[in-house]
């Protein structure tokens, strides 16, 4: 019996998670949080962007991760999509500021193309395509471990001291980041089966957690007067750049992995975990990396990922109405895993 192929969204998808983040943007432009209560709202978010790391890395299964090793190639060309072509063309995106975009969009438009990919919306698109989907699980978990180290690394390569990214930040990084990181992997073991009963509570923990980080700060930057550079016209021209980015990242990613020789289903997840990055692993890295300036700085991400989430629905939709699969995937490529549902994981 043929697989069940999940019917194609009739509406594009708007994510109610996104319209609770510009709900908390709007709140945080009526009331934004000064003086002592920003004092104590900062101290919560350190302390929020610290558990959502713990979480991080007690959910990641290591023994998992190991065994999509077997699919390297794929993980590779992932990666490079990620970490090497995204920058690469967030890069080129400099050149248009001053006269499309300030210095502080197109600050944000780079760090966008250095943070990680996606986990849950991979997986569910790829699902829905008929892809690769342990491989999408998988690849996943890999960007979201190399982002914990590669996205500051360069940030303080590319970015430097543009855009509010403060060099010294490394240091708030590992202590903030990866140190609890590394400390839910090694308690895994004890704390995997009590995450595994309240899943449902600790992501609203996450998500949560995020609008915290968001409420301080565009709070910050509305004290600091950080708007008033933010024009209609530079919306537009971000949302119109962004376009353009992702168009040529979902491209790359199709053709670039039909080049290297990988079957169908190797190729849906290439182009979905390659061509999205995670809101939820950018929110807190920007928070520690920008300070005041993290509102601009994650304006971009904050478009991009809806964005996403809407031109992906679509590719996927028309992806499950392809006619077969192909059979057997090209010369030298891993072979292709039947696709399977996509487990419940935390929001990317």
């Amino acid at each position: 019996m043929s697989p069940r192929i999940p019917r194609p969204p009739y509406r594009l998808p708007v994510d109610p998670y996104v319209l609770a983040l510009l709900g908390t943007v709007a709140l945080a432009a009526l009331l934004p949080v000064s003086g002592a209560a920003a004092e104590a709202a900062g101290g919560a978010t350190t302390g929020a962007v610290a558990l959502l790391f713990f979480l991080y890395g007690a959910r990641l299964s290591t023994r998992e991760a190991l065994d999509g090793l077997r699919h390297w190639r794929l993980h590779l060309t992932v990666l490079a999509a990620t970490f090497v072509v995204f920058p690469l063309l967030g890069l080129a995106g400099r050149l248009l500021e001053p006269g499309v975009l300030t210095p502080e969009l197109a600050g944000g438009l780079l760090f966008l193309c250095l943070v990680p990919s996606t986990v849950q919306s991979s997986i569910a698109f790829t699902a829905m395509a008929r892809g690769n989907v342990p491989a999408a699980v998988c690849a996943g978990s890999f960007s979201s471990l190399a982002g914990i180290l590669l996205t500051p690394l360069l940030a303080a390569l590319l970015l430097g001291g543009a855009g509010g990214f403060r060099a010294g930040s490394l240091l708030g990084i590992a202590l903030q980041l990866l140190v609890p990181f590394l400390a839910g992997q090694l308690l895994r073991r004890w704390i995997a089966g009590f995450l595994a009963r309240h899943r449902k509570v600790l992501g609203l923990v996450d998500r949560g957690s995020i609008l915290l980080v968001v409420y301080t700060a565009f709070s910050e930057g509305m004290v600091s007067g950080v708007w008033q550079w933010v024009t209609p016209a530079r919306l537009a021209a971000l949302l119109a750049v962004e376009a353009v980015l992702l168009a040529a990242m979902l491209a790359i990613t199709w053709y670039g992995a039909q080049r290297l020789g990988f079957g169908r289903a190797d190729r849906i997840t290439i182009q979905f975990a390659g061509s999205k990055k995670s809101l939820a692993a950018g929110l807190p890295m920007a928070t520690v990396l920008f300070g005041a300036q993290a509102s601009l700085a994650v304006l971009p991400l904050m478009l991009f990922h809806q964005m996403q989430l809407m031109v992906c629905a679509v590719i996927a939709g028309r992806r499950a109405r392809d006619p077969e699969p192909d059979p057997e995937p090209g010369p030298g490529a891993p072979r292709e895993t039947s696709p399977g549902a996509a487990p419940a994981l935390p929001a990317g």
